[in-house]
């Protein structure tokens, strides 16, 4: 450890809380890629944080975020609102917070969270109470921002090596807390070393399997530069990101006061490491397995320092995840049938754009991402018949292709057994009306497109949409909670427990069996 860094329906009016009652702080962790099965799988090597919150809190074993596109961006705008994609309007990550506002320092070009729709906990928060304040930091800017919305609070993220930001969005310039944070702890990463926290024989995983990190780099241990500068520009692939993490949220809350009441506070942490790790490594490696018991540790030092700063009973928690992962499909051929693969989708999309081009219209209006066909109607050319033409060649050609499970138009997926066809409810869920999704390419379970050497999500299937929910604090009754749940169901459990009026209605419902 680092030390001292360290069904939409209108919502119902909850009973009011007496003051008393009222929790002053709401602590929303996010952790990003954590499939649901980790904390199953490594549970009886917990002993920190994780450890605490599974024994002590309510935590929902079959929760998803019951969306198509899988991402960052979507999954965090999710939670604190309550409300698919479809209504927050992040549907994807290249449509997330980039913009064109400038970072108040550092590097990047500038995050907000412009395309943003609606409203979050926090906003209902600050309306029944204006003295609600909120402080949300990550790695990621899409992590820090889209917990809160369009909030202007305290938003932090890492823009570069040694530089946590924040954008013109919420301010002009850093604050000196941020400033002084940003000096200090760059020198007291540099030199870490990541080793295995318990012996080899305690991982079952085996250390050397060359698929991982692209063939190179891919056996322990790990060291960061002895030079401050170079070990904060190699932090983000270091467990260590997430204690650097969790020393910010710290500071924050003793700089700015949250939690001292009477008003409920908000302080939203997203760690971002076991993506990181995740990603290079895949999520049957053993240095995931380390990731996770360090993430462990992580919180349980992070939840050590915030108790002796606020008194325990007057804080409530809450832990999910963004999305999860899909195991590379080479190591994953006796895991599903039909054994997955490496999917090659450009004959689709050149079939949807010959179509265009035979028509003399401007082949650069259809594109595909994420799964999804994406057509620009302002296009050059671009008429309504040609894009339904567009569309269905992209279809047609899609269900040839060795790898895909099924191709359908986007208009058509409505008219499936939504409660049954999760696939066609994901997908439904996921675009609002005024967002040109034509179509959409679904591959079988454990197959990626040959595009990726690292592993991947976001797709629609549960490897990447099965998450942990967790609530935590006096108001919940601890246990296992099997039943099917969703990330949107996060947000108005909270106001409920926070005795407050969602401002818009939602897609979640009020996880009662998890509230005393």
């Amino acid at each position: 450890m680092l030390g001292a860094l360290f069904c939409t329906t209108p919502a119902s009016s909850p009973a009011p809380l007496q003051a008393r009652e009222k929790p002053a702080l709401l602590v929303f962790i996010t952790v990003d890629q954590l499939r649901e099965d980790y904390l199953e799988k490594w549970r009886g090597q917990f002993t920190g944080g994780l450890k605490q919150l599974l024994d002590g809190g309510a935590f929902f074993t079959s929760g998803y975020q019951d969306h198509a596109i899988t991402e960052t961006a979507p999954g965090h705008a999710s939670t604190m609102s309550g409300r698919f994609p479809r209504s927050t309007g992040i549907t994807r990550n290249l449509a997330g917070v980039n913009d064109t506002t400038s970072l108040v320092a550092g590097r990047g070009a500038g995050a907000s969270p412009a395309r943003f729709r609606g409203t979050t906990l926090t906003d209902w928060l600050t309306a029944a109470d204006p003295r609600t304040r909120a402080l949300s930091v990550s790695f990621k800017d899409r992590g820090a921002i889209l917990p809160i919305g369009r909030s202007r609070q305290n938003v932090y993220w890492y823009a570069g090596p040694g530089m946590f930001t924040t954008s013109r969005w919420y301010g002009d310039s850093l604050p000196d807390w941020i400033k002084t944070f940003n000096a200090r702890f760059p020198k007291q990463i540099a030199g870490k070393v990541w080793s295995l926290l318990l012996p080899p024989s305690a991982y079952p995983e085996p250390d050397s399997v060359p698929i991982e990190a692209g063939g190179r780099g891919f056996l322990f241990p790990y060291a960061l530069s002895a030079s401050p500068d170079t070990a904060a520009a190699q932090l983000p692939s270091f467990p260590f990101l997430d204690e650097v993490t969790a020393a910010l949220a710290l500071q924050g809350l003793e700089t700015l006061g949250l939690g001292r009441g009477p008003q409920t506070d908000v302080l939203a942490v997203s760690f971002s490491a076991t993506d990181l790790v995740g990603h290079r490594f895949g999520p049957d490696s053993r240095e995931i397995h380390d990731q996770i018991l360090r993430l462990d540790r992580t919180i349980g030092s992070f939840l050590d320092s915030l108790y002796k700063l606020r008194d325990h009973g007057s804080v409530i928690l809450a832990l999910t995840a963004d999305h999860g992962v899909t195991p590379f499909p080479e190591l994953s051929q006796s895991r599903y049938s039909p054994p997955p693969v490496r999917v090659n989708v450009g004959p689709a999309l050149r079939a949807a754009r010959e179509v265009l081009r035979r028509a003399g219209a401007d082949t650069l209006a259809a594109d595909f991402e994420s799964g999804a066909l994406l057509v620009e109607r302002g296009r050059a050319g671009v008429t309504a018949a040609l894009v339904n033409a567009a569309a269905d060649s992209f279809v047609a050609t899609a269900r040839r292709l060795p790898g895909v499970q099924r191709a359908e138009r986007f208009g058509e997926l409505a008219k499936h057994d939504l409660t049954t066809d999760y696939v066609a409810r994901r997908w439904v869920q996921m675009f609002p009306p005024d967002v040109p999704a034509e179509a959409v390419l679904v591959v079988t379970p454990g197959s990626y497109s040959v595009q990726f050497s690292i592993a991947m999500h976001g797709g629609v299937h549960d490897d990447d949409s099965h998450v942990p929910i967790l609530f935590f604090g006096a108001p919940f009754k601890p246990g296992r909670y099997p039943q099917f749940v969703r990330t949107v169901d996060i947000a108005p459990t909270l106001a409920q427990v926070l005795g407050v009026t969602p401002t818009e209605p939602l897609d979640g419902r009020v996880l009662t069996a998890a509230i005393k």
